[in-house]
């Protein structure tokens, strides 16, 4: 037994972050510390079954760890993944990186736990976590979006993230920007994603510069060096991203834009002209603060560890009510 085994139980909930390829988890405390953090990969080459048995094995592994060195097993849990996600049923219910669909993910994990668990889409937690932890940290309404390998989109307001009538709230993505333009896995032709995401960008700068391994932080690289193809590159998907970001505040009037993703660690090479497009694109709409991410890969974690508290809160609150 550790030595903390001895010491008062440390109250705690189990925070699960489930990627394509790699899972990230962390025991969190009541102040949002992490007292305990774990990665795995998720072992997709072994299909979605084993996937699932690797999840349940994985957060099975994290509650024993609680009780060996924090003196009790968590109190509830957060798992967060991507794809569409049927929050209120507790359903993964389409990963095309995972293989799975209409997957009820939350009772399979609340079965093997015994606590109550929470599920949720990994970019909205991620949302979750930066309105309350980090860049929307006092902003009433706010818009995460992370360019990734896609774009996805969370919408803050008041403390929560909302997810929609059917769960596709934040889709910014899908926007159609170019119109006749490039076609997109989703069925339409032009999506953002298909022009601003980091991958986008990587794979335009590979075409550009000849160079098949090239990616989107090498093409930042060559902005900041003054190449005129990569600005032409560059350029382009900051005008797309513009329009996208343009469209999404006139319909949501956020306060804070928050911009994450690979693409964002390019700083300011991406923030100077991202800032000046959407200006010049504004005419009525109110320009919000354009701010980078502050959390990184830790925010879907953290988001999970955030939605695991709040539903203890809720359900304290009905007992305490009922």
């Amino acid at each position: 037994m550790g030595r903390r085994s001895t010491l008062s139980p440390v109250r705690h909930v189990i925070a699960l972050d489930v990627g394509g390829t790699g899972m990230k988890a962390a025991l969190v405390g009541t102040d949002g510390a992490l007292l305990h953090q774990a990665r795995r990969p998720t072992g997709r080459e072994h299909g979605p079954e084993a996937v699932v048995e690797n999840i349940l094995g994985f957060a099975a592994d994290l509650r024993a760890h609680g009780e060996r060195h924090l003196g009790g097993p968590a109190a509830a849990a957060g798992v967060v993944v991507p794809g569409i996600v049927d929050e209120q049923r507790g359903l993964a219910a389409y990963a095309a990186n995972l293989g799975w669909r209409d997957l009820p993910l939350r009772d399979l994990l609340a079965r093997r736990l015994g606590v109550p668990v929470a599920l949720s889409h990994d970019v909205r937690a991620g949302g979750l976590a930066e309105g309350r932890l980090g860049a929307g940290r006092g902003a009433d309404r706010y818009l995460f979006v992370p360019l990734g390998t896609g774009i996805a989109g969370a919408i803050g307001i008041g403390g929560r993230v909302e997810a929609g009538a059917h769960g596709f709230a934040g889709e910014i993505g899908h926007i159609v920007v170019r119109p006749g333009g490039t076609p997109c896995p989703c069925g339409q032709r032009g999506c953002l994603e298909r022009f601003a995401s980091a991958s986008a960008v990587s794979q335009a700068w590979a075409a550009a510069c000849g160079d098949p391994d090239a990616d989107a932080a090498d093409c930042a690289k060559a902005v900041a060096s003054g190449d005129p193809n990569a600005v032409r590159v560059w350029q382009e998907a900051v005008d797309a991203l513009a329009d996208g970001l343009v469209t999404a505040l006139t319909l949501l009037d956020p306060r804070t834009l928050i911009i994450g993703g690979g693409l964002a660690e390019a700083g300011e090479t991406l923030f100077t002209p991202l800032r000046d497009a959407v200006a010049q694109r504004v005419t009525f709409q109110k320009l919000p603060e354009i701010v980078p991410a502050a959390l990184g890969d830790t925010a879907g974690c953290l988001g999970a560890g955030l939605l695991a508290w709040d539903l203890l809160d809720t359900t304290n609150g009905k007992e305490e009510t009922g």
